[in-house]
């Protein structure tokens, strides 16, 4: 079968699966909803774009608020169902927005570990080797911690955090314009290792705000706005994309760096551009849902188990694979009597499946 035969059939399958996932998850909750009432709601809150309306915001720099443009669209909704009040509120204002962010996180991450691990030819790599979760965690929990007045807040302090630290690792690893991938490694993780003594110093002076630092640190969902999904969708697109369009050439890098350089391929071009935009795309993603372990680790190495390793295939599988991956698994986090942060539960999932795997003998290289 032709490659984007399979593409499509995959995508079509898993973009099925990942719908249906959506309505279930949006009936699960204190309120419990039927299907067909979730799926009328999710219809009506289908809305397609007409248009900007521009505004002014303020953002806070120091001790003073500077106005900031804002452009926000305008939408034309094309469903009108019959949908009780109180059920369409609490699917389109509460659930919806949650699951619509979890399913652009969790594509997001699966999409980023499956380039590092075609990248480092390694099974075992995940979006957070070269340093981004722990750079984001630095400037989230700075944020918390200390009394730091961030433009545009938390969000912007991860993202910036995520980016220097990945920024830093390439630097550290590049030595006359070419980028060993062991020496990337190795300094991934000692600038890990550093960062994560520096995010224990600020949780020790975090005081009142420790819990909110923790539970940041766990990886959560709670509280989410279509304002987050409307940030990081479009960035988790574009970064897509341009991974997708570098899926020959990932491909080609499996067989080695002398090998790919022979066949044509600008190897370091190539490899700062993946590094790059998996960097962004794993940022953006942290940025807003904290650290989720796991995701891009399991979704990606058990779709090429499925799919092969051809990353014109492996890249949009993984990706809504782990869309629906860690919407299943924000459900678990709060379908039960107290709400848990769903880094537990992708971790409490992850690991022993992954372990399973191992005992199968089924984790190969690439």
């Amino acid at each position: 079968m032709r490659t984007a035969a399979r593409v499509g059939i995959w995508s079509a399958s898993l973009l099925v699966a990942l719908a249906v996932v959506a309505v279930l998850s949006a009936g699960v909750g204190p309120v419990p909803l039927e299907p067909g009432v979730v799926a009328k709601a999710c219809l009506n809150a289908i809305g397609v774009p007409t248009g900007l309306d521009v505004g002014l915001a303020t953002a806070p720099l120091g001790p003073v608020s500077v106005p900031v443009p804002t452009l926000s669209p305008t939408y034309t909704y094309p469903f009108d169902l019959a949908v009780p009040t109180t059920a369409e509120t609490i699917v389109r204002e509460l659930r919806l927005p949650r699951i619509a962010l979890a399913a652009v996180v969790g594509f997001s991450l699966a999409a980023a570990g499956a380039v590092m691990q075609g990248f480092f030819r390694n099974p075992m790599a995940d979006p957070s080797i070269i340093g981004v979760s722990s750079g984001a965690a630095v400037g989230a929990v700075a944020v918390i911690a200390l009394p730091l007045a961030v433009p545009f807040g938390l969000h912007v302090a991860a993202f910036a955090g995520a980016l220097v630290a990945a920024f830093a690792v390439y630097l550290i690893a590049t030595r006359d314009g070419h980028t060993p991938v062991a020496t990337l490694l190795l300094a991934g993780i000692a600038v890990q290792t550093f960062l994560g003594a520096v995010v224990s110093y600020l949780l020790l002076q975090a005081g009142e705000s420790l819990e909110r630092a923790v539970y940041w640190l766990m990886g959560h969902l709670q509280n989410s706005t279509w304002g987050e999904v409307q940030l990081t969708l479009p960035l988790a697109l574009l970064a897509f994309a341009v991974l997708l369009a570098y899926a020959r050439d990932l491909n080609v890098l499996l067989l080695g760096e002398a090998d790919a350089q022979s066949l044509g391929i600008d190897v370091e071009q190539s490899k700062r551009i993946l590094l790059a935009v998996s960097s962004v795309i794993t940022a953006a993603a942290v940025a807003v849902a904290g650290v989720i372990g796991f995701v891009g680790l399991i979704v990606p190495h058990v779709m090429r188990l499925v799919v092969g390793p051809d990353h014109r295939i492996l890249l949009p599988t993984s990706a809504l694979a782990g869309g629906a991956f860690l919407i299943l698994a924000d459900t678990l986090a709060r379908a039960g009597p107290a709400e848990l942060p769903v880094g537990i539960v992708t971790a409490a999932v992850g690991a022993p499946f992954f372990l399973y795997l191992l005992r199968r003998r089924e984790v190969h290289a690439l």
